[in-house]
């Protein structure tokens, strides 16, 4: 059951005890603010080095690296759209980056990741479209792949979390 692989928790994703976490990141993958600057101060010097020899990421893609000093082995770069309006592709790159990053967590064997809430910070993509982007692209991967057994859609704000809980009981509630 799709239900019981989806979790969404409201919190620091640098804390979370999974296998692999998401990193919001920018093209240089090098640190900047948000969750990606939380995530390169957590995990330490070892991060930004292997980062700066991955040569950046394009825009909806994602590439993995060692978590270094945090609870995950794995960290998963990827970067979301600069929302521009909604007109620019927006969504699916959106799209792109949550399934680039589940299957890299399948070609790894990750078992667990845990995702940010991707470019609804700076990037400014509006929470409750990107919620239901998220949880709608995390739905339909799980339904096809079985190595992921468990998704933790982390929101960092309270308003992010209502979001996500809306947009997985709408999703769910359309299978009904």
């Amino acid at each position: 059951m799709i239900s019981s692989k989806i979790a969404i928790v409201e919190g620091d994703i640098t804390q979370q005890q999974v296998d692999a976490i998401v990193n919001a990141a920018n093209n240089s993958l090098l640190g900047g603010g948000g969750v990606d600057g939380a995530i390169h101060r957590a995990a330490g010097l070892g991060l930004w080095e292997e980062c700066r020899r991955l040569g950046g990421c394009q825009t909806g893609d994602a590439k993995i690296t060692r978590g270094y000093n945090l609870l995950a082995d794995w960290v998963i770069h990827t970067v979301g759209p600069i929302w521009r309006g909604g007109n620019f592709g927006e969504d699916g790159l959106l799209a792109s980056c949550y399934r680039r990053c589940l299957e890299i967590a399948t070609q790894y064997e990750i078992i667990s990741i845990a995702f940010p809430a991707i470019s609804t910070g700076a990037y400014g993509f509006p929470p409750q479209r990107a919620a239901k982007i998220a949880v709608k692209t995390v739905k339909e991967f799980l339904e096809n792949n079985s190595s992921v057994e468990q998704v933790i859609l982390v929101c960092f704000t309270h308003g992010d979390y209502n979001y996500y809980v809306s947009a997985l009981k709408e999703i769910l509630t359309m299978d009904n």
